[in-house]
Order: structure tokens, then sequence, then C-alpha cells
């Protein structure tokens, strides 16, 4: 059992790291000479990066991303703490359901953002407020991560919500 508990709390840890870098990192579409993701765009000819604010085109959808990316990571962190306090807290034979809930928000949140920026990257990048020419790219490590992140949290809020807690 404490085998398993260890891979649990590891497993839900790589989750949050997972969720933390995807979150924060500059390769949400990357190409030749450019990088970005929702918060900022960076040249690597001039080492500049650019805000990406409400003057860029679809900004709502960016946005949402943000917004969803946060929560996600959010969820992850406080339904780690919720499996923390009903580890020492359950009876035995409860389930960690509220833990799995929680886990399961956070699933729900980063499929939301990674599924809006797949839907909208091409009208996202398509802004003349981009200082290079950013159309031409591809999906970044971060985007790739965002959606293991995405299996990562359904597979742990899962298995919350069929384990036991047992002597």
């Amino acid at each position: 059992m404490l085998i398993l508990l260890a891979f649990i709390i590891v497993f839900h840890i790589t989750s949050a790291a997972l969720l933390f870098i995807s979150t924060i990192d500059n390769a949400w579409w990357v190409g030749d000479n450019f990088s970005t993701d929702v918060w900022r765009m960076c040249s690597r000819n001039t080492s500049t990066c650019v805000a990406i604010t409400d003057q860029f085109g679809e900004y709502q959808s960016i946005q949402a991303v943000q917004a969803a990316m946060i929560l996600s990571t959010i969820f992850c962190c406080v339904a780690f703490l919720v499996f923390i306090l009903q580890l020492f807290r359950l009876k035995q034979g409860e389930r960690f359901v509220l833990t799995s809930i929680i886990q399961l928000l956070s699933c729900l949140c980063v499929m939301i953002a990674a599924s809006v920026y797949t839907d909208r990257h091409e009208e996202l990048h398509k802004s003349s407020e981009y200082s290079i020419d950013v159309t031409e790219g591809q999906y970044g490590y971060s985007f790739v991560l965002a959606w293991i992140a995405f299996a990562f949290t359904l597979i742990s809020g899962v298995m919350y919500l069929v384990l036991r807690k047992r002597k």
C-alpha cells in the first residue's frame, strides 16, 4: 500500500509540474526565429519579447487559454492538498471523492485551454501586432506538455475515484 501511495503522490506532483511548465514556458507555438505562448511572443534574432495584450487579434481566445491553464494549475495543487488532508482524516474504506472531483476539474480546465488554442491557433497568429511573421510555425513542447498534463490529470482523477483508504 505504501508503494501505491508513493506512486500516486509522484504521479500527482508530476501532473502539477507539467501544468506549471506548460503554463509558464514560452513554447506553445515555435518557429525558426520566434517562440510564442499565451503570455508573450519572443524573437530569437533580436532577443526581444512582446507581451500579448488586448491590441492583438483574438485576445479573448488567449485570455480564455490563460484563465483555463491557471485554473487547472490551481485545481491540481488544491487537489494535492485535499488528498494529503483526506489521507489523515478519512476513515478506513472511504474513497477520495473530493480529491477526485477537484483533479477532474483540473483535467477539464487543461482540456479546455488546449482545445481552444488548437482551434484558434491560426487566427491567433495572424495578428498584425506581431513584429515578425508567426504564421509559419508549429506546436511547441509546452503545448504538447499541456495535452500530456490533461492525460495525467485524467488518470489521477480516476485513480483517486477508485482508491480506498486501506490499512
